[in-house]
């Protein structure tokens, strides 16, 4: 499994950003991608976008369909190249209106429909990335339906995306980060969007230990649903978080009580 570029947070270049409309807060389920190639309807994706933060976490089929709650280090060879085709990462999003003025090809004719309309144009910085980041910017060109389904149309690919937001994601959307760890790892890092809630923590500079979950709070209790570490999910964890001061939140986790950092924080 490739290593990503870094397994810091490289936060202090994205430290002046507008808010994210709150048109686009909340969780979306992707239901279907649409490429020359291929559709992919079968694909796990989960989309969680706050004020300034987003992270993402895409398991496909094959993998999800072979699935084992084992440490990475009990996985067979064929189970952990299963677990190198998830995809995810999180970051800052940042969202422009533009012009569109290229002529369009026929497939980009039948994706994003004539030049000259203005649209949204929504680009997600990766600062941290389960694969190596590719050559091109991730951003697209973004068409509501209807309040709670958006059209993601590629700019620097041909591909589409269809996107569903998710009941009971909006209001409530913290974020949070461990302070630094003593043993130099990337922290930890918390992301909630109403119900739901995210766990982020980047790699170790050696192995598949990149940990994206992804989960409901209910009844105080974060069920991880799906995560690119098996051996998560289905845990249930006590989980509480209340605002201690200006920058400061405390997180309880089962019977573990700690200090964190808030990166953004908005009740509901």
């Amino acid at each position: 499994m490739s290593e990503p570029s870094s397994f810091a947070w490289p936060d202090a270049a994205y430290a002046d950003r507008d808010a994210v409309p709150p048109a686009y807060q909340g969780v979306w389920m992707r239901s279907l991608l649409e490429m020359p190639e291929q559709c992919d309807s079968t694909t796990f994706v989960r989309w969680m976008q706050l004020r300034h933060w987003h992270a993402d976490l895409r398991i496909p089929a094959a993998a999800l369909g072979d699935r084992v709650a084992l440490p990475l280090a009990q996985c067979s060879a064929a189970q952990l190249a299963l677990l190198a085709t998830q995809q995810g990462f999180c970051g800052i999003t940042k969202i422009t209106t533009e012009v569109t003025t290229a002529v369009p090809t026929p497939l980009d004719s039948a994706m994003n429909g004539a030049a000259g309309a203005s649209s949204d144009i929504c680009t997600w910085h990766r600062l941290v990335d389960y694969h190596p980041p590719g050559p091109q910017v991730d951003a697209g060109t973004m068409a509501f339906e209807d309040p709670d389904c958006v059209i993601e149309t590629g700019i620097h690919g041909p591909y589409r995306e269809r996107w569903h937001r998710l009941p009971g994601s909006t209001g409530r959307a913290i974020a949070l980060t461990q302070p630094m760890r003593a043993d130099a790892l990337a922290s930890v890092r918390l992301f909630i969007a109403g119900k739901y809630m995210m766990r982020v923590q980047p790699r170790h500079r050696h192995g598949p230990d990149f940990d994206i979950s992804f989960g409901v709070i209910e009844a105080g209790i974060w069920h991880v649903e799906h995560s690119t570490m098996p051996q998560h999910e289905g845990q249930r964890i006590a989980f509480s978080v209340i605002r201690s001061g200006p920058g400061t939140a405390t997180v309880v986790q089962n019977d573990a009580c700690s200090e964190w950092e808030t990166l953004e924080w908005m009740e509901e």
